[in-house]
């Protein structure tokens, strides 16, 4: 065990010029007192850091084997949550989503100018089972029944139907991607980590017949919940996926969370909240002042492009969302969030736009 993570460790050493906050963190002594450690779920530190290992352009480089690994690997995994989310301290409050009957915020774009399309997603963690790293075929397979169990029991605006991976037609998948809504297993970092182990089993997709609340299966992490529609309504957006997170809790899911750090993910840049809410909008002049990171960096967002991460804008579109996932409540997440668009598209029209 312990050779499996020294070898990792020098893959790591030999590159000089890593920047990871892998490398910066995982200190000689860190390692020689974590090396020999195992979670309650057999997860070991080389299945935290392997992806980082072998992949020193990593930017993280650290998955968490499983929610135990908060715990038994926290000298390494806090040091790093603290260097990422920029945090000193981690007291991360206790759940909070608002009276979502007392919202103070509705269609942040009422004449419908600017946003195209506003969403907002959490990512939750079943507390009985590891991280990809640590599962096993069957695991997936059963966690992924528990799942749909769960979804099946959805009613209203919230019903749909489960696609799972395995088994897919090719129109319903050639359907999934022309919406966007299938996940595929080309992230090498992610396959590295053992994201993709046992692919596609126990992978699926679940959306509501709207296609306004959507599900991922066993992606990245356990779940992902989604709630997206066309245009700036955040206030709707938001409210379907409070009552979505709170009937599934109430029909027999129970979520991993760890006091201090909110709820667990597979990577520690996604917990606490594990929210991110953005919109899609249209800011040709904004976006091309010189200023525009600055702009987005003083009121907490985060501009990319609307492919994802490190792509660049098309037409003028950027994807705009909340930057901090930790040390605030989901409510004050997207207040923080709200606040930002507001002031985007309000510079961007006193640009002219």
């Amino acid at each position: 065990m312990a050779e499996a993570a020294q070898k990792l460790y020098d893959l790591l050493k030999a590159d000089a010029n890593c920047k990871s906050l892998l490398a910066k963190n995982l200190t000689q002594e860190r390692f020689d007192l974590l090396k020999d450690k195992t979670t309650k779920f057999g997860g070991t530190l080389a299945d935290c850091i392997r992806s980082g290992c072998e992949n020193t352009d990593s930017g993280v480089g650290v998955y968490a084997s499983d929610p135990d690994a908060y715990t038994v690997f926290a000298p390494l995994l806090d040091a790093v949550i603290k260097d990422y989310h920029k945090v000193s301290e981690l007291n991360h409050p206790n759940p909070d989503f608002g009276d979502v009957d007392k919202l103070d915020f509705g269609d942040l774009d009422p004449e419908g100018n600017l946003i195209v399309s506003t969403r907002v997603r959490v990512g939750r963690s079943h507390d009985s089972y590891g991280f990809p790293p640590v599962l096993k075929l069957e695991d997936r397979v059963e966690m992924e029944k528990k799942t749909v169990e769960a979804l099946n029991k959805l009613e209203g605006e919230l019903k749909g139907t489960y696609y799972p991976l395995t088994g897919m037609t090719k129109e319903t998948q050639k359907q999934l991607t022309d919406d966007h809504f299938l996940f595929n297993d080309s992230d090498r970092f992610l396959r590295a980590a053992g994201g993709y182990n046992d692919w596609p089993t126990g992978r699926g997709i679940f959306f509501n017949d709207n296609k306004t609340f959507l599900v991922w299966v066993n992606e990245e992490d356990h779940l992902r919940f989604i709630s997206m529609q066309k245009g700036g309504n955040l206030k709707e957006v938001y409210v379907r996926l409070v009552k979505a997170i709170k009937a599934l809790e109430s029909s027999g899911l129970s979520f991993a969370k760890r006091e201090g750090l909110g709820y667990l993910t597979f990577c520690p840049s996604n917990l606490g909240t594990t929210l991110r809410a953005s919109v899609h909008i249209k800011i040709p002049k904004l976006s091309q002042t010189p200023d525009f990171k600055a702009f987005c960096d003083k009121y907490n967002i985060q501009a990319r492009g609307i492919h994802g991460e490190h792509t660049e804008s098309v037409g003028g579109v950027y994807d705009i969302s909340n930057k901090r996932r930790l040390g605030l409540t989901e409510i004050q997440a997207i207040q923080e969030m709200r606040r930002g668009v507001e002031a985007v598209i309000a510079e961007e029209k006193k640009l002219g736009g």
